[in-house]
């Protein structure tokens, strides 16, 4: 299945014989027939494949639902569970106005697309409804990571707002540098024209969706401030445990079986060989991917649980969860271009960079109730930094094509300039996303817009701002349990 089959009539007809040109012609016509049938079989395969990918991305919202909801304390469900429905409400539609435009809709200078709003003349050449529809999957998971950080203390038409700048502007600009065929940085760029000579490469999104979302949430948690009760005025830290370690569970492997859309899922197309000519096909790169998110997901998960047993003396099922989620948000970026092998190094560095960043939070008293920006922010980073490190030179070859003077992993002997390529993708990350949403976030806290009162939020948003608990604690008819549930609400 490496190209289409060619004849030529007369060339034929030549072959056997001065009386067969008729046959030659018939021979042809239905080779012919064979190449249009084996066009169509392929496009509806790499779509359905496709698609497929985006339906397991978008499963995890339900994942990010439940982890959310697991991780706040029971008062803030229904408001944490909305804002995650309303991530990809909004997310829909403003991806669809703006969003794709300006990530995929060409550009001259590399900074922002300028074609395709409200996807507008397409499909093109190059992207059919399926790939929006993927990209959109990827859009929402960043601004559903934000949420997380700013958990238990934020208004609610603050995550309306963020939300759609997220999705419609913030998110589509960096994914335009990196993943757009024309991005300044685009590892797909002309030879002469790569950043440093090869572009930064990262394959799934270290960087440009979970360092995005994970700086999004940093900078909003910064600016509102630790939740009441946080930490004491002498400094130390109070946990604020969620109210429910299932759904946590339940929500982190979720996410897990999400990911085999997320990271397998990007190769976008599953019957394109390879151009280096390789025999084992799009196939083997595939699932050496699925392979590598596995294998770097259960080592940070295992290294958590010794690392924080040995600095809190327990087993500790949530600090599982979250270090697995890291090492699966640093593998993200490489994990095409490694081998198995080093994703296991990924995985044990990840889970040492969550702990420490967890433990750097505490001490500037920095507050984020689902860990998001340590995890998706720390542990992105590093990934992008592991891709500099790790990143093999056939495999290199085999997803982003054969080139001259492509640099590869300096630990594997490829120099530096793909380890500075990445490091310059972290700086702009971390300035884009840092402008752009602290702005936003500081204009909302200046309009009063941004962090609900102290007696909302020690009281709950579930009672005060949507109408009731999500739990019922009593029965309709039972009026005394009833008046003790309101009397809880009361300032």
């Amino acid at each position: 299945m490496s190209g289409a089959l060619t004849c030529s009539a007369a060339d034929l007809s030549a072959l056997l014989g001065p009386n067969a040109t008729a046959a030659a012609e018939y021979i042809c016509g239905q080779l012919g027939t064979v190449n249009n049938r084996f066009t169509d079989a392929t496009f509806a395969i790499d779509n359905t494949y496709l698609l497929f990918s985006a339906y397991l991305v978008f499963s995890m919202q339900l994942g990010f639902a439940m982890l959310c909801a697991g991780s706040v304390r029971a008062k803030n469900t229904m408001n944490i569970m909305l804002t995650n429905v309303l991530d990809a409400a909004a997310g829909g539609l403003f991806y669809y106005l703006f969003g794709y435009a300006f990530a995929f809709g060409g550009s001259s200078e590399g900074f922002i697309g300028r074609h395709n709003f409200a996807l507008k003349d397409f499909p093109t050449l190059t992207s059919d409804y399926s790939f929006f529809l993927y990209q959109w999957a990827f859009a929402i998971a960043a601004a559903g990571i934000t949420s997380g950080s700013i958990a238990e203390r934020t208004q609610f038409v603050a995550y309306l707002i963020y939300s759609s700048f997220l999705t419609g502007f913030v998110y589509p600009v960096v994914s335009h540098w990196f993943w757009s065929p024309d991005g300044w940085a685009s590892p797909f760029r002309p030879s002469g024209d790569r950043l440093f000579g090869t572009g930064a490469i990262d394959f799934a999104g270290s960087g440009v969706v979970h360092m995005v979302g994970g700086i999004a949430g940093l900078m909003g948690a910064l600016i509102e401030g630790p939740r009441r009760g946080r930490f004491e005025k002498s400094g130390r830290a109070i946990a604020l445990r969620g109210h429910s370690a299932s759904l946590v569970v339940l929500g982190t492997f979720l996410l897990w079986f999400g990911w085999y859309g997320f990271n397998p899922g990007s190769f976008a197309k599953i019957l394109v060989p390879y151009e280096s000519g390789s025999s084992y096909g799009q196939w083997s790169a595939i699932g050496r991917t699925a392979v590598t998110t596995t294998l770097a997901g259960s080592t940070a998960a295992l290294t958590t649980l010794f690392g924080k047993r040995l600095l809190s003396g327990h087993w500790n099922v949530t600090d599982v969860c979250n270090g697995l989620l890291g090492g699966f948000a640093a593998i993200t970026g490489g994990c095409s271009v490694v081998e198995p092998w080093a994703a296991i190094v990924c995985g044990f560095v990840a889970a040492l960079v969550l702990i420490g960043c967890n433990k750097l939070a505490e001490m500037v008293q920095y507050d984020d109730p689902l860990e998001a920006a340590q995890l998706h922010g720390g542990c992105g980073a590093w990934g992008l930094i592991f891709v500099g490190l790790f990143a093999k030179e056939k495999y290199i070859d085999e997803v982003y094509g054969a080139a001259p003077g492509r640099a590869y992993g300096l630990f594997l002997g490829g120099g530096g300039k793909l380890l500075g390529a990445q490091l310059v993708q972290i700086l702009v990350i971390a300035g884009w996303v840092s402008a752009t949403m602290g702005t936003l976030f500081f204009i909302l806290k200046k309009l009063d817009l941004l962090r609900i009162s102290e007696k909302d939020e020690m009281a709950g948003m579930d009672m005060t701002r949507h109408g009731g608990f999500a739990y019922m604690y009593y029965d309709n008819d039972d009026e005394s349990s009833r008046a003790t549930q309101l009397q809880r609400v009361e300032p």
